[in-house]
C-alpha cells in the first residue's frame, strides 16, 4: 500500500489528471434493456473491469499490467475515489489465448456487472473478444492492442496503446543513428500472435522505405524455445540489424540464442519484448537490445511523477510500459466518470445506459495522463503525442537491466 505522505503530495499533482480505460471483449452480454443500475446504493463502489494475462507465457506481460492497475485503484481511492463514490478493480485472468479473453470477458460483463474494461492483454485476444463486447455496448481500450485494426472492431472499441505502424519505425530509425552502415536486416516474428504478424509488417514496410535489404525473414510460434534452426539461417546471410516480433519469453530466447550462435551486432526487438521480465530470460545477452516506447518514466508531468513514485514505492524500480498503460486506462475510466456523474448522477442512471454514456464521454475527452497528453479519435484509435526509444543495459552480473532512454 501506499504511505499517506506519498497520497497528500500526489493528490496536488493528480488534480488535473484525466483518465483512460483499456477495454477487451467477452462473450455475449445481458439484455442491454435491463434495468440494473451501476450503483444500488451511493455508498456502493463503480466496479472497473480489467482482464489481462496473469497466468501462461503471456503472464510476463499481465502481471505488469495488473500492478498498474491496482496502483491506479489505490490512488484514485484515496483521492476521492469517483465524485465520492469508491471505484473497485475486478480482474480477471485472459490467460494467453482467445478463449481466455473470451471466458475473461464474459464474466466481467455478465458476472460482475462492469462499466467498462481494461483489456486484453493481446491482439489475437482483442481480435476474439472486443466483437462480443462491442454488441454488449461496453466500452473497451485496449491497454497494449497494437495491431492494426483493433479501433475498427466497433464504436465501442478503442486503445490506450499507440499503434505499432506509428511507434515501431522509430526503432529502426535509432539503429541506422547508432550504425549509419547497416545495410542486411533480418526479421524474425511470430506467426501464430495477431500483434506479431502485424508488426513484422510495419518493420518490414520500414526496411524497405530506408532502401535496407531484407536479407530473410524467419518465423516461429510464441511457444517456442529452441530457435537453432531460425537463427543459423540468418546469421548465415550476415545480416548487420535482426528484428524480433514476438513475447517476452520467446523473444528473450531468441535473443539469447542468437548471441550463443555468434551473432554480434544489433537487436531490435518489438512491444512484445518491452518488459523488465525480458531480463532473466536472456540476462547479459539482454544488453544493448533497442526497443521503441511509448513511455518513458522521465516524463515530466505531474500525473507521471506521481505514478513513477508509486511505483517505485512498491517495486523499487522504474515503472515499465505495460503498466503505464493499464494506469492510464483504469486513469481515464475515472475521470471519464466522473465528468458523467457532474452531468447526470451515476446512480440514477441504469447500468447500459451508463455504458453508452461513458464510451461517448472517453472519445470526446483530452488527457494528461503518464504516456502524456492523449486523446481519441471518432473511432476510438489512440492519438499520442511523445514516443522513445530505449536500450536495454545489463549490469555486470548479467542479473540486473534498465532501460536508457536514447535522444
Amino acid at each position: 500500500m501506499f504511505s499517506q505522505k506519498f497520497f497528500t503530495k500526489a493528490a496536488i499533482a493528480f488534480a488535473t489528471a484525466t483518465t483512460i480505460i483499456a477495454c477487451n471483449p467477452a462473450t455475449e452480454s445481458p439484455d442491454s434493456t435491463t434495468e440494473s443500475t451501476a450503483r444500488e446504493t451511493p455508498d456502493s463502489a463503480i466496479t472497473i473491469g480489467v482482464g489481462v494475462a496473469q497466468t501462461s507465457n503471456v503472464a510476463l506481460l499481465g502481471q505488469e499490467q495488473v500492478i498498474g492497475a491496482k496502483l491506479a485503484e489505490t490512488y484514485f481511492n484515496d483521492n476521492g475515489g469517483i465524485n465520492g463514490t469508491p471505484l473497485a478493480i475486478a480482474l480477471q485472468d485472459v490467460a494467453g489465448d482467445e478463449q481466455g479473453a473470451i471466458n475473461a470477458f464474459n464474466t466481467l460483463i455478465n458476472q460482475d456487472k462492469v462499466v467498462g474494461i481494461v483489456g486484453p492483454t493481446l491482439s489475437q485476444q482483442a481480435f476474439a473478444a472486443d466483437p462480443i463486447a462491442n454488441r454488449a455496448q461496453i466500452p473497451v481500450l485496449g491497454p497494449s492492442n497494437t495491431a492494426q485494426g483493433i479501433p475498427q472492431i466497433g464504436e465501442f472499441i478503442g486503445r490506450v496503446s499507440a499503434p505499432v505502424a506509428v511507434v515501431a519505425p522509430n526503432a529502426v530509425k535509432q539503429a541506422l543513428k547508432i550504425d549509419p552502415n547497416i545495410k542486411k536486416v533480418a526479421v524474425f516474428y511470430a506467426q501464430n500472435d495477431a500483434f506479431s504478424k502485424s508488426e513484422t509488417e510495419t518493420f518490414q514496410q520500414t526496411v524497405q522505405d530506408f532502401s535496407l535489404d531484407l536479407v530473410t525473414v524467419q518465423k516461429f510460434q510464441t511457444t517456442d524455445t529452441d530457435f537453432q534452426s531460425q537463427v543459423t539461417t540468418a546469421i548465415n546471410l550476415t545480416p548487420d540489424l535482426v528484428i524480433i516480433s514476438g513475447l517476452a519469453a520467446d523473444g528473450g530466447n531468441l535473443v539469447k540464442q542468437l548471441r550463443e550462435l555468434g551473432y554480434d551486432k544489433l537487436i531490435i526487438g518489438g512491444n512484445g519484448l518491452n518488459t523488465s521480465n525480458i531480463f532473466p530470460v536472456c540476462q547479459a545477452k539482454c544488453d544493448g537490445v533497442l526497443i521503441a516506447q511509448a513511455y518513458s518514466p522521465e516524463l515530466e508531468n505531474e500525473i507521471n511523477t506521481a505514478f513513477r513514485t508509486a511505483y517505485v514505492n512498491e517495486n523499487k524500480s522504474d515503472p515499465p510500459q505495460f503498466s503505464a498503460q493499464a494506469f492510464t486506462g483504469v486513469q481515464v475510466f475515472v475521470e471519464a466518470l466522473k465528468a458523467l456523474d457532474a452531468k447526470t448522477p451515476i446512480k440514477d442512471l441504469p447500468l447500459p445506459e451508463l455504458r453508452i454514456q461513458l464510451r461517448d464521454e472517453i472519445f470526446a475527452g483530452t488527457y494528461i495522463t503518464p504516456l502524456g497528453e492523449i486523446s481519441f479519435t471518432e473511432e476510438g484509435e489512440l492519438v499520442q503525442k511523445q514516443f522513445y526509444v530505449a536500450q536495454i543495459k545489463m549490469d555486470e552480473s548479467g542479473e540486473n537491466g534498465s532501460f536508457k532512454f536514447l535522444e
